[in-house]
């Protein structure tokens, strides 16, 4: 069988978690000899056999992003022709998947990793795209052969969206983790050379600057944390102006009361990930929407204890036995803090000042006894091995390929 990845981002241009599973699913399918998978994701040309590249027309240069990503969704529309299936990953590659499934005549699967309806911050870096996105979305959504939802809690999202579409055609395939590559390191020097001291307590956030994960709600928790845990920042990518500035300010803020802040801006190699994640005590994920959240199973793979929002797919991953949210089964690999959001899209928190407090004493709780965050990190290590394995997420993804043909 062939088939046909249609992708916005793809190595080495990845800056979000979609990013992640296609280039992790990809590389597992391409794994079995009963698959033929090619990739077409935007940017500039790949030297990756089966793999072609699609810029920006330069007929739509200075227009809207969301009609320029329509531009390169025809030009990868036209070249699937011959597959067997096309599946597309987030609204930038849906368009593509929708029309070549009516041109070829083929079966469309789309991967949920997020959904516009619950992101409606979107409107501030997109403008009128945010209403051709939604648009794009909600057609390929209602038209697919099939969905694949990252978590439980996606597929109740995805049919609460988009409640036309048939819950018999939504799967859910969680993400998974290559825990050969994301494995503890210890390397004090590359962690030193980065900004911070590997012989102090740490928490780290990885993630963009984007109200969706909740960076400004964590920046004001770790102001509560003990004056010699240090935080660090590696953040990027600002959706908007407007946040980075606020961002900004609250790390000056910051800094005024303590030091042992860091904030790396630039997207780092894996390696510096990997150095500055298993030297942490606690890697901090204060989301406020989180379909899954690859970035909790890179943590827990390096053996890094996870504090993080009960949000979304958040708890079918990281296991609070004490905290009665999400799965009780298994050791304990970290701390979940309750949240209550507003039910209009933007799953803001309905009392931010309890929120930052419950966060605050989660962290604090954890880099406060060493010896246990070290064991919560070993018990998430081996969570990820046993249940995120990506060889079994390609088996069950190819099942729901068999299923939409």
């Amino acid at each position: 069988m062939r088939v046909d990845v249609l992708t916005k981002e793809y190595p080495p241009e990845i800056y979000g978690g979609a990013g992640v599973h296609v280039a992790e699913l990809v590389r597992a399918l391409r794994a079995r000899d009963d698959v033929d998978t090619r990739v077409h994701a935007f940017g500039e040309p790949r030297d990756e056999a089966g793999t072609a590249s699609y810029p920006d027309l330069a007929e739509l240069t200075g227009a809207n992003g969301a009609l320029r990503t329509l531009g390169v969704d025809l030009a990868i529309a036209d070249a699937c022709a011959g597959t067997d299936l096309v599946h597309s990953h987030t609204w930038y590659a849906n368009m593509a998947g929708h029309l070549a499934a009516l041109l070829h005549g083929v079966p469309h699967v789309v991967t949920a990793h997020s959904l516009e309806p619950m992101r409606p911050w979107k409107a501030e870096q997109l403008g009128g795209g945010y209403a051709v996105s939604s648009w794009v979305e909600r057609t390929a959504y209602e038209s697919a052969s099939a969905v694949i939802a990252v978590s439980a809690a996606m597929r109740h999202d995805v049919l609460h969206s988009y409640p036309s579409v048939d819950p018999d055609r939504v799967r859910v395939v969680h993400n998974g983790i290559d825990t050969e590559l994301w494995s503890p390191v210890t390397d004090p020097d590359r962690v030193r050379r980065l900004g911070v001291d590997p012989d102090r307590p740490s928490v780290v956030f990885v993630g963009r600057i984007t109200r969706q994960k909740g960076l400004p709600l964590f920046l004001r928790s770790v102001a509560e944390l003990p004056p010699d845990v240090q935080v660090v920042l590696c953040a990027g990518a600002p959706d908007t102006p407007e946040i980075e500035a606020e961002v900004v300010a609250l790390v000056e803020q910051l800094r005024t009361t303590r030091d042992g802040v860091v904030w790396i801006r630039d997207m780092l190699p894996r390696a510096d990930v990997i150095a500055l994640l298993s030297a942490a005590t606690a890697f901090a994920c204060p989301s406020i929407y989180e379909p899954l959240g690859i970035v909790n199973l890179e943590a827990m793979a390096c053996e890094t204890a996870v504090v993080a929002t009960a949000t979304g797919g958040i708890p079918e991953v990281v296991v609070d036995p004490h905290s009665g949210l999400g799965s009780s089964e298994g050791a304990q690999t970290g701390r979940l803090v309750p949240i209550d959001q507003a039910t209009d899209g933007t799953g803001t928190p309905l009392d931010p000042d309890r929120y930052v407090a419950d966060f605050a004493a989660a962290l604090t709780e954890v880099v406060s006894d060493p010896d246990r965050a070290a064991a919560m990190g070993r018990a998430g290590r081996q969570r990820a091995i046993d249940a995120f394995s990506w060889a079994a997420i390609a088996e069950q993804t190819l099942e729901v390929y068999r299923s939409a043909r």
